[in-house]
């Protein structure tokens, strides 16, 4: 029995209509390096999706290899509780410089996990400050925050809620987002024109609210939707003011992607949790790290017998082998210029979508932020309806790309390394796998 046959017949694999691969079965990767996937066929594909947004340093970094064999030779897990080590102490200082005065680090698994983490902080919190009233959260229209049950409560994509939606949470969504294609858009400085019809929604709201989570300036699975700076700033003021936490869910657009360390630097804002992962560790083990301030941190510490402890936990929380490469990616982040790349690659990425609108005449509304390019689809009614976006992921397949669209929007979202070249040829890979698709 091959190896395609053998997968099917006991896994079940993630976000997939397993029928779909009586058609066009699982790909057989046998090597991955830098921007590429090597597949048991001989075909090297791009990792147009830095393999679900995770590979911030692409495949195979040979400082994070290094940094993972180092640690083995010493211990690869010890029980988080009653215990430290070296470089979890030392990932913890330098995570905590990433957004000065938030130097309160909390390490669980994945990104779902530091999201269910900074939920249940917050509402804890409003409690020992004697807000008993303060139990409800909000999140923004077309929100994403992962598939364990209380950040699926606040993710208001229908596709993901629906089967569960009698047993979620349900927010009042914040409406009326300031969306724009880029930063240089007019609403991206000044939303004042509609700030007032979202502080009315707040409003209504604000006396029963613990906490505010938000996907800083990019909404990820709701098709890199890109938002104003100013409404983020005007949005953290507002929760200043009312004693509502803001929680960032920065585990997509951390470390990176936006073309700074935080998206919620484009805002100059500090909030009172900032939730990582995906490129905490480039996508080599799976650790999440949920970081907060002496404020909230203080108001657990008493004696155990007075009952203000935080008491969870995950098994694998502080994971020596994934904290050694989560500070090692750090460091390559510093020493490479990432960052500075990142900041870069926007106008290039920008000259190549525009580049992939013109030469298909089937792409509209082209945004653009760091390391991040995306546009919807022009489709007839009747294209609609026939999957176009899982067609031109075949196709892209075929021609040597692993594009993955969000419904009808094409997106790259790159290795932030990728060199120029390799995204001339994504250019190129997008173009022709449009046009075969829409011929």
């Amino acid at each position: 029995m091959d190896l395609i046959n053998r997968d099917l017949l006991h896994i079940w694999h993630p976000c997939s209509q397993m029928k779909d691969y009586e058609s066009f079965p699982p790909l057989v990767v046998t090597k991955a390096y830098g921007p590429y996937i090597e597949l048991n066929d001989g075909r090297k594909i791009i990792d147009a999706i830095s393999s679900w947004w995770c590979k911030s340093l692409g495949h195979n970094h040979p400082r994070l290899k290094a940094a993972l064999l180092a640690q083995l030779e010493h211990f690869e897990h010890v029980i988080f509780a009653n215990s430290t080590y070296e470089i979890i102490i030392q990932l913890s200082e330098k995570l905590s410089q990433l957004c000065p005065g938030l130097d309160k680090v909390f390490y669980a698994s994945e990104g779902s996990s530091a999201v269910e983490i900074a939920l249940k902080m917050s509402l804890h919190a409003q409690k020992l400050r004697g807000e008993n009233q303060r139990t409800q959260f909000t999140a923004l229209k077309n929100a994403y925050h992962g598939e364990t049950f209380m950040a699926l409560g606040l993710s208001d994509l229908g596709l993901y809620r629906q089967a569960y939606e009698a047993h979620l949470i349900q927010p009042k969504f914040i409406e009326n987002i300031p969306y724009v294609n880029s930063t240089t858009d007019p609403l991206w400085d000044d939303c004042s024109c509609i700030w007032p019809t979202i502080e009315e929604q707040l409003e209504r709201q604000a006396a029963h609210l613990a906490a505010i989570i938000v996907e800083p300036i990019v909404q990820g699975a709701a098709g890199m939707r890109i938002y104003s700076q100013d409404f983020l700033r005007r949005l953290r003021t507002w929760t200043q003011a009312h004693g509502i936490y803001l929680i960032a869910d920065e585990i997509m657009t951390g470390l990176g992607r936006t073309g700074y360390a935080l998206a919620s630097e484009h805002a100059q804002i500090k909030p009172d949790f900032i939730c990582l992962s995906k490129g905490l560790t480039s996508g080599w083990l799976a650790m999440s790290a949920v970081l907060t301030h002496s404020n909230i941190y203080d108001l657990f510490y008493a004696d155990y017998a007075i009952e203000k402890n935080f008491l969870h936990s995950h098994t694998f929380s502080g994971n020596a082998l994934a904290a050694a490469v989560a500070l090692e990616c750090l460091h390559v982040l510093e020493d490479e210029k990432i960052y500075k790349q990142v900041q870069k690659k926007d106008f290039f990425l920008r000259k190549l979508m525009q580049e992939v609108a013109i030469r298909t005449e089937r792409l509209t509304n082209i945004r653009i932020i760091g390391a991040i390019a995306a546009a919807d689809l022009c489709l007839s009614e009747k294209e609609k309806n026939q999957r176009i976006g899982y067609q031109i992921f075949q196709a892209a397949i075929k021609l040597g790309a692993w594009l993955r669209p969000l419904g009808n929007t094409i997106y790259w979202l790159p290795p932030l390394n990728t060199p120029l070249p390799v995204l001339e040829e994504l250019k190129e890979i997008t173009i022709t796998a449009i046009k075969q698709t829409l011929a």
